[in-house]
C-alpha cells in the first residue's frame, strides 16, 4: 500500500507529460497534413533533375572490368 505514494504521483507527473508532448505536437502542425508525404511519394517528378558530369577520378574508376593489380617492386 505504501508505494502507491510514489507510483500515483508518478502515474501523474507521466500522464502530464503525454498531454503536453501531445498539445505541442498538434500546435506544432505535426498532424496537419497526415496524408501528403503518403501520396507525395508517388508522383513522379515531370523532368528528371540535371546530373553533374563525372569527374577525372570517377572516370578512372569506372572500367567495365576489374583488372587486378600487382604490387609494385622496386
Amino acid at each position: 500500500m505504501e508505494i502507491l505514494y510514489l507510483l500515483i504521483p508518478l502515474a501523474l507527473v507521466l500522464a502530464g507529460f503525454i498531454v503536453w508532448a501531445f498539445l505541442w505536437a498538434i500546435r506544432a502542425g505535426q498532424f496537419d497534413d497526415l496524408e501528403g508525404p503518403a501520396h507525395r511519394i508517388l508522383m513522379d517528378e515531370d523532368q528528371p533533375s540535371a546530373a553533374e558530369p563525372p569527374t577525372d577520378g570517377d572516370l578512372k574508376n569506372t572500367s567495365s572490368r576489374a583488372e587486378p593489380t600487382a604490387p609494385k617492386r622496386d
